[in-house]
C-alpha cells in the first residue's frame, strides 16, 4: 500500500510536494481506511483541479518511475532517462529531479527514493523497518558511491560492479537475486497499475477476459447487473491478424448479450460508458482479491456520477475490499465532494500558478472545514482554489 510519495522538480512541480494516503486524526468514515500496525492507510483518494493544473502530471510522475524501474536492466549505458525537470525556471531546468515513495509491502514499511536527471542517477536509497526500526538496505550517493550493511557488503559489492550510472541499483540487485530488494522492486513494478487512456485499459482488460477464470465472469456479470447496464452475457475472443510474416497484431472481438435481446451486440454498438466500466472490471476484481494499487486518470470519463460513486464505495467498503487495495484517481466529478463519502484527508487539489507555471498540491485537511459544510458548493465557489479562472467575456474575436 502506498503511504506517501513526494516529488521535486519534475514536470510542473518545482518545489517539493507530498501526496499522502495516511489517515489523519479526522473522525468518521472509519471504513475508508485500513489499520496496518501503527498506520491508518486510506483506501481511496480523489484529486481535483482545473485543466492543466498538474493532476495528470502527478500520476504521470508515478508512472514514469515505475517504467524506469521496469526498463532499467534493458537500458544501454548511454541511454537517456525520461526525466523532465521544471522548465519555467533557468535554475531548475538544469537541476536533477527528486522522488521518494513510502509504502507497505507484506506489512513492512519501506522508503525508496532517488535524485536523477536525464543522464544519470546521483543518489538512490532503500530503507525498511522490519522490527519498527529503520534498517538500511542500500544507500547510493555521488552517482556510484555505495553504502551497504556490513553483513551484506560482500554480496552487494559484487552486484555494484554490474550497475551503471544510468541504471537503478534497486532493479540491478533484484535481477541478480538479492532477496532484500525484491519486495520493494515487485511492489513498485507490479503492484501499482496506472492507466491514462481507454485504449491501453481495454487491451490489457480484454487479454484478461480472454484468459479469464469463472470467478471473474461471475464478478463482471454481477457488477454489470447491479449497475443497470442490462447485460446478461459477454464473449471476448482474440483474433490474430497477420499482414505479413513479421507484422502480426492481436485484435479482440467483444460481444454483449442484453436482456430481452436474442442477438449479441458488438463493442462498437455499445456506449463509451459500457466500454469504460467493462474495461475497469478486471482491475477492480483483481484489486479486491489481492492487495493492489489502482491509479486512474479521469475516473469519471464517460461514466455517470452514480457509477463513479459506486466504484469508490466498493473500494471503501471493508466487507468487499478485504485485501485493503487502494484506488487513487483524479476527477472533475464534484458529486464526490461530500464528507459522507470521502474524508477530508481523501480529497486533494492541484493548482497551477498562471504567472510562473508551477503546480501546487494540497489536501482539504489544510482547511478549517465544518463537518456539515457543503464541500461541493465551496469548491465551485473557489473557496479551496484549484478551479479555473475564466473571465466573464465572450468577445473572443477582439480586434487589435
Amino acid at each position: 500500500m502506498i503511504l506517501e510519495f513526494s516529488v521535486t522538480n519534475f514536470y510542473s512541480f518545482k518545489k517539493k510536494v507530498t501526496f499522502s494516503m495516511i489517515a489523519n486524526m479526522t473522525n468518521g468514515l472509519n471504513d475508508n481506511y485500513v489499520v496496518v500496525g501503527n498506520n491508518k492507510v486510506l483506501k481511496t483518494s480523489a484529486i481535483y483541479g482545473a485543466n492543466a493544473s498538474g493532476k495528470s502530471n502527478l500520476l504521470k510522475i508515478l508512472n514514469t518511475v515505475i517504467l524506469m524501474l521496469r526498463n532499467s536492466n534493458n537500458n544501454d549505458i548511454n541511454a537517456k532517462l525520461p526525466i523532465v525537470p521544471f522548465k519555467f525556471d533557468k535554475k531548475t531546468i538544469n537541476n536533477p529531479s527528486e522522488f521518494e515513495i513510502k509504502f507497505l509491502m507484506d506489512n513492512i514499511r519501506y522508503v525508496y527514493g532517488f535524485i536523477a536527471d536525464m543522464k544519470q542517477i546521483y543518489e538512490e536509497y532503500l530503507y525498511y523497518y522490519p522490527n519498527g526500526r529503520e534498517t538500511k538496505i542500500f544507500d547510493r550517493t555521488n552517482i556510484n558511491n555505495y553504502s551497504f550493511p556490513q553483513k551484506e557488503e560482500k554480496k552487494l559489492k559484487d552486484i555494484e560492479y554490474k550497475n551503471a550510472p544510468n541504471k537503478f541499483f534497486l532493479a540491478t540487485a533484484t535481477t541478480w537475486n538479492y532477496e532484500k530488494t525484491r519486495p520493494a522492486y515487485n511492489f513498485l513494478t507490479s503492484e501499482i497499475g496506472v492507466f491514462f487512456n481507454i485504449e491501453d485499459l481495454k487491451r490489457t482488460a480484454f487479454n484478461i477476459y480472454e484468459n479469464e477464470e469463472k470467478k471473474l465472469k461471475e464478478f463482471a456479470l454481477n457488477l454489470l447487473r447491479k449497475t443497470d447496464f442490462n447485460i446478461e452475457d459477454y464473449k471476448v475472443t482474440k483474433i490474430n491478424i497477420s499482414t505479413n510474416i513479421l507484422n502480426q497484431s492481436d485484435v479482440y472481438q467483444v460481444l454483449f448479450k442484453h436482456k430481452g435481446l436474442n442477438n449479441y451486440l458488438t463493442l462498437d454498438e455499445e456506449s463509451l460508458g459500457t466500454e469504460m466500466i467493462f474495461s475497469f472490471i478486471p482491475f477492480i476484481a483483481h484489486s479486491l482479491n489481492k492487495q493492489k494499487v489502482l491509479v486512474i486518470d479521469e475516473l469519471d470519463k464517460s461514466l455517470h456520477p452514480f457509477l463513479v460513486h459506486y466504484i469508490v464505495e466498493i473500494f471503501n467498503n471493508s466487507e468487499i475490499n478485504k485485501a485493503g487495495s487502494q484506488l487513487i484517481f483524479n476527477t472533475h466529478d464534484t458529486n464526490l465532494l461530500d464528507l459522507n463519502i470521502l474524508r477530508r484527508d481523501q480529497i486533494w487539489f492541484t493548482e497551477k500558478n498562471s504567472d510562473n507555471g508551477e503546480s501546487d498540491l494540497y489536501s482539504l485537511s489544510d482547511f478549517s472545514v465544518r463537518k456539515k459544510e457543503n464541500i461541493e458548493k465551496g469548491y465551485m465557489l473557489g473557496r479551496y482554489g484549484a478551479v479555473p479562472f475564466i473571465k466573464n467575456d465572450l468577445n473572443i474575436w477582439e480586434e487589435n
